[in-house]
């Protein structure tokens, strides 16, 4: 009779934890805020509609708001990219106007009113916007300045170079197609050309974001930058690259608000940085990194834009619009801030409960030595 071996049954290995994990549990409650802003916008349009439903839910309205939002929008973009890694970019106003300005001396230097000069136009406006972007980005990660300081000292710097450019004064040398086609065109009835624009680049953003390795480690930075380190990512020049595209579009974003507003709109801008920041904050995005989404950030960026426009056509003075962002801003951080102590703190418990459980049926499973 011959003796047979019997085969040990391989240990099944432990699944990794999913939603139960940290980050499992942030990326839901991203999930649940965007969730929310939508209900929050809803609530601001069902109100206004009920204000002033023969002014405010018209189809001439509605395409103002969105023509109105289509550039911050592109500005959210990237936006978002840079506040998941826990930075901020506080000069994107500054870069937008500065973008413009030299843009808008191109094409006058050029004196033609077609497409050849439109498009010149618009390189020279990414160009000088990927060349601030460039310059932020390389402060914050190879020089260790905080982004913070790095995008208020950009954001005077280049503010102030607009102005010594042109004296102070609002430059109008702007091609017609360009203000036609881009500025007030419409794709078709009434979807305005710039609103598709903006469309198209942010389906850009959401596939880099969430269906590509850029954006994966982008999550991975903004979470623990020194484990994605140690992991072998090249970190500052990932961050490099993030703000470099933010720059970059910022630069596209001065080339659409010339063709939108015919000018530089040198002085028009100073509140245009906070917008796009507190759309994107309010939107879900963590200021504390980690995670976020370009679709909340552009329901978000819908907020200050809708309630400009409905304290407009009810008679309520605009500048009221800044005081209700504020606050809603500030609490959409201290929820994000309670909300992502709570998930740490749970998923933490959590898993260090499964580790110490594993580590003890390990020891128990292992025979002594003879």
């Amino acid at each position: 009779m011959t003796g047979q071996t019997t085969v040990p049954s391989p240990v099944p290995t432990e699944e990794a934890p999913s939603d139960e994990s940290p980050t499992g549990r942030l990326a839901r409650l991203a999930r649940l805020q965007a969730l929310q802003i939508i209900i929050v916008l809803a609530v601001i349009v069902v109100i206004f509609a009920f204000l002033k439903p023969s002014s405010f839910l018209t189809v001439f309205n509605i395409r103002g708001i969105v023509q109105n939002t289509a550039i911050l929008a592109v500005l959210a973009v990237g936006m978002t990219f840079v506040i998941i890694t826990g930075g901020i970019d506080l000069s994107v106003g500054s870069v937008l106007v500065f973008s413009g300005v030299v843009a808008d001396k191109a094409m006058g230097a050029m004196g033609g009113q077609g497409w050849g000069v439109a498009i010149v136009g618009a390189l020279v406006a990414i160009g000088c916007g990927l060349g601030w972007g460039l310059v932020n980005g390389f402060l914050v990660a190879r020089a260790k300045v905080p982004p913070l300081i790095v995008t208020l000292g950009t954001l005077g710097m280049a503010l102030g170079l607009a102005e010594v450019i042109t004296g102070g004064v609002d430059l109008r040398n702007v091609p017609t197609v360009m203000v036609n086609s881009v500025g007030f065109g419409n794709i078709v009835w009434q979807v305005p050309t710039l609103a598709v624009i903006a469309a198209v680049v942010v389906v850009i953003g959401i596939v880099i974001l969430h269906r590509t390795r850029f954006g994966l480690h982008t999550f991975a930075i903004g979470s623990n930058p020194e484990a994605g380190r140690r992991s072998g990512l090249n970190v500052n020049g990932h961050l490099i690259m993030i703000y470099a595209l933010s720059g970059l579009l910022a630069g596209f974003a001065g080339w659409l608000n010339l063709a939108f507003f015919q000018s530089t709109t040198i002085g028009g801008q100073s509140s245009t940085n906070l917008s796009v920041i507190a759309g994107v904050v309010i939107g879900g995005t963590s200021l504390f990194g980690g995670y976020g989404s370009i679709l909340g950030s552009i329901i978000g960026v819908f907020i200050p834009a809708t309630l400009q426009n409905g304290f407009v056509i009810i008679g309520v003075q605009p500048f009221w619009q800044q005081v209700v962002v504020g606050t809603v801003l500030i609490a959409a951080v201290y929820v994000d801030q309670q909300r992502r102590s709570a998930a740490l703190r749970g998923g933490g418990k959590r898993k260090m409960g499964d580790l110490l459980s594993h580590w003890v049926s390990g020891r128990q499973a292992v025979p002594a030595r003879e």
